[in-house]
């Protein structure tokens, strides 16, 4: 049975949660506060080291203490790192506030998801993902707009309006229903997630996808997150005219809401192969233009491209899950991402501090070879039910 309440409360999550109001000059921001390129991409690995670390444990308490309350929990944490963030002004304060992140987004990897997914009865889950997706997008451009007229030289002011925000999405977590049932099967912890691993670890085209995805999330992170900033100042872009081409830039991600309509009309796995082909293109044009617009333009491709498929890719998580124990099996898919994110992140972070048309380049390759991969041996993972 549907829980329409859970579907609506985090729809408002979604959009509380996407409205970082620092977002469009996210890495300028670290900059000002004395911190590098290659100091982001330190703090960035790490944080996903830390997430991994944390993503089993928490996996397993919310099999145990309940989907809800691990929410919260997660919500609060994130609220936390936000107020660290406004109060940080150097290398070690950077790395607590991401370690807060890391606490946050591994107590809610997962288990967002499963209450959408579970709330939904497992009926039109792409569409309620896609449709979770673009309020995000939708809360990332409020936020956008009101910076680009109110704080573009306040960023500390922008920084303290995106705790606000997250302080309100750990409130309304509060009224969640749990999905899990109550009476369940339980099994000790250790035994059943070694046996969740040994399973998922057999499964080796999957692995193979779960390794392609990661790589083309540190991709589009690092490009549209961090590398873009300075891109655009290279192509001489202030900040006000930032903050709007991040506005521009993010509605490209409202796609969302339409993923299962474009994806069924293309072919799923044609629409993935075809989005990993077309960052590889737009990162190696980053490479050779000094064009603002054309920059903006890549930018807006790459967003686009991701918010299409990103939807189909987290029901082809959950179509996977066969444990009763969904949150730790989700758990494990998310450890295997964010090791291969955080490699992925050091190596880009390191090569931009080097050139930034070398980080660019390489991203280019990660795409083509993750493309290659998925259309020789993951196509079969995109088949409609």
């Amino acid at each position: 049975m549907k829980i329409k309440q859970n579907i609506y409360i985090l729809y408002a999550i979604a959009f509380l949660q996407g409205m970082v109001f620092y977002a469009p000059v996210a890495s300028l921001y670290r900059q000002a506060r004395g911190l590098t390129l290659g100091q982001i991409a330190l703090i960035e690995s790490i944080s996903f080291i830390v997430s991994l670390a944390m993503e089993l444990p928490w996996g397993v308490v919310a099999d145990r203490i309940g989907y809800k309350k691990t929410m919260v929990a997660g919500c609060g944490i994130f609220a936390l790192s936000k107020l660290a963030l406004w109060r940080a002004d150097s290398f070690m304060d950077f790395f607590w506030e991401r370690v807060l992140i890391s606490a946050a987004i591994a107590a809610l990897s997962g288990v967002d998801e499963s209450i959408l997914y579970l709330s939904c009865a497992g009926e039109d889950s792409q569409k309620a993902f896609g449709r979770w997706s673009a309020l995000d997008t939708a809360g990332v451009l409020t936020c956008s707009g009101a910076f680009s007229l109110f704080m573009a030289d306040d960023y500390a002011l922008a920084a303290l309006a995106t705790f606000i925000s997250y302080a309100l999405a750990a409130v309304l977590a509060l009224g969640l229903k749990e999905v899990r049932p109550p009476e369940r099967e339980r099994r000790e912890p250790a035994r059943e997630f070694l046996r969740l691993l040994r399973s998922t670890l057999r499964q080796r085209r999957f692995l193979l996808l779960i390794v392609c995805w990661a790589l083309y999330g540190q991709v589009l992170s690092s490009v549209c997150t961090w590398l873009n900033q300075n891109q655009y100042l290279r192509c001489g872009m202030d900040s006000a005219a930032m903050g709007w081409v991040y506005i521009l830039v993010t509605a490209a991600g409202l796609v969302s809401a339409f993923s299962h309509r474009v994806t069924d009309a293309l072919g799923r796995s044609r629409s993935v192969i075809g989005a990993l082909a077309l960052a590889a293109g737009a990162c190696l044009t980053l490479a050779l233009t000094r064009s603002a617009v054309l920059s903006a333009a890549c930018i807006l491709l790459m967003e686009g491209c991701y918010a299409l498929t990103g939807p189909l890719l987290v029901q082809v998580w959950n179509r996977q899950v066969t444990s009763s124990h969904r949150a730790t099996q989700l758990s494990i898919y998310a450890v295997l991402d964010e090791a291969v994110s955080a490699g992925g992140s050091l190596v880009i972070g390191q090569v931009a501090d080097v050139s930034l048309n070398g980080a660019f380049t390489l991203c280019a390759g990660v795409c083509l070879v993750c493309a290659a991969v998925i259309a020789l041996w993951c196509r079969r993972y995109f088949v409609k039910d």
